[in-house]
C-alpha cells in the first residue's frame, strides 16, 4: 500500500514538472485577447492598452481579437470553448455579470467556465444627452422625459449592455418613459447620439469623455454612488435624487476553464507590474479609466458578487433580452 501511494505521489510530481516548465517559457508565441465588443468602444480602448503593455513586459505580441455580437455573449462562448494552453484570454465586462438575469439561455457559464486573473481597469458610467435636450441636470432631464413620454430614445451597445442595463435602471427608478435604441457597439451608438438620431445614453467614460471634451454631448451626472475622481465636478446620479443608484463598470481578464494555475499567476504578477506604471496610469486616465489589479481570487468573488447583485436587480426591472 505504502509503495502504491509513494508510486502516485511521484507519478503526480512527475506530471506537475510539465505544467511549471510551460509556465515558465509561456509565453512562447502571440497571445489572443478576445475583446468581446466592435473595435472603438471602451472596452477595446482599455484591452488595447493593457495587451501592449503586458506584452513588452513578457516579449509576446498580445493581439486583439474582437468578437462583437449578442451583448458581449458570443465573444464570451468563443472564449470559453478555446483551449486552455494560456494563449486564450478573454477579456470581460460588468455585462458578463448582467447576462445570467436578462438571458434564459446562455451556451456558456461565466462563474465556472473562466478562471479569473484580475480587474485591469474601472470606469464610471456617464449620463450624457445631446446638447438638443433641454436639460442641464438631471431633475431638468427627468422632468422633460414626464413631459415628453416616449419621445426620448437612449441608445447602448446592444441588447444586456452596460449601456442597457444602466439606463434601463435609470428608468425604472425614475418611472420614465424612454425608449431602447439597441446598436452594435459603443462607437456606432455614440456617433448616432452626437448627430441627435438618440437623445441620451449612461455611456462608460472612456468612450464618452473625447465628445464631452469637444461639447459634442452634455454630461449631467456619473452613475456610481461615490464621485469620480476623474470627473470631481459632476455629481452622481444618487446625489441627483436616484436613491440608491450604484452602478460601475469594470474590465477583466480571465483564462478558459483549466489554464494552469502557474500560467495565471505568471499573467497576474506581469499585469499587477504595468497596472502600477505612471505611463500606463495615464493612458487609462485619458480615457476616464483608472488601472485595477485585485488578486485572482478576490476577483473570483467580485464576480459572484457583481453576479447576484446584477441578476436581482434585472429580475426586479423586468429586464429581459429579447
Amino acid at each position: 500500500m505504502l509503495g502504491r501511494i509513494c508510486r502516485a505521489a511521484i507519478f503526480a510530481a512527475a506530471l506537475a514538472v510539465p505544467t511549471l516548465a510551460q509556465a515558465q517559457d509561456w509565453p512562447t508565441r502571440p497571445v489572443t485577447v478576445v475583446v468581446p465588443f466592435v473595435a472603438g468602444g471602451t472596452t477595446d480602448i482599455v484591452g488595447r492598452i493593457v495587451a501592449q503593455a503586458v506584452g513588452e513586459k513578457l516579449g509576446q505580441r498580445f493581439i486583439i481579437e474582437n468578437v462583437g455580437g449578442a451583448g458581449g455573449n458570443l465573444g464570451a462562448m468563443n472564449a470559453a470553448k478555446a483551449s486552455p494552453d494560456g494563449y486564450t484570454i478573454f477579456m470581460s465586462t460588468v455585462a458578463h455579470a448582467m447576462a445570467p438575469g436578462i438571458y434564459s439561455t446562455l451556451s456558456y457559464n461565466f462563474e465556472k467556465d473562466f478562471e479569473p486573473v484580475t480587474i485591469v481597469g474601472t470606469v464610471p458610467n456617464i449620463l450624457i444627452v445631446n446638447p438638443a435636450v433641454p436639460a442641464k441636470n438631471v431633475a431638468e432631464l427627468i422632468a422633460y422625459i414626464k413631459a415628453n413620454p416616449g419621445k426620448l430614445n437612449y441608445g447602448s451597445a446592444g441588447v444586456g449592455s452596460t449601456e442597457h442595463m444602466s439606463s434601463a435602471l435609470f428608468a425604472s427608478v425614475t418611472g420614465g418613459d424612454i425608449v431602447h435604441v439597441p446598436y452594435r457597439g459603443g462607437a456606432p451608438m455614440m456617433a448616432d447620439l452626437v448627430a441627435g438620431h438618440i437623445q441620451m445614453s449612461i455611456e462608460t467614460s472612456g468612450a464618452a469623455t473625447p465628445f464631452i471634451k469637444s461639447g459634442q454631448v452634455r454630461a449631467l451626472a456619473v452613475s456610481p454612488a461615490k464621485r469620480s475622481a476623474l470627473f470631481p465636478d459632476l455629481p452622481t446620479l444618487e446625489e441627483s435624487g436616484l436613491k440608491g443608484y450604484d452602478v460601475s463598470t469594470w474590465y477583466g481578464w480571465l483564462f478558459p476553464k483549466g489554464t494552469p494555475e502557474a500560467i495565471r499567476n505568471k499573467l497576474y504578477a506581469a499585469l499587477t507590474d504595468v497596472l502600477k506604471q505612471p505611463e500606463l496610469v495615464k493612458r487609462l486616465n485619458d480615457v476616464g479609466a483608472e488601472p485595477g489589479g485585485i488578486a485572482p481570487a478576490a476577483f473570483k468573488t467580485f464576480i459572484h458578487t457583481e453576479t447576484e447583485k446584477w441578476v436581482a436587480l434585472a429580475h426586479k426591472a423586468g429586464i429581459k433580452a429579447e
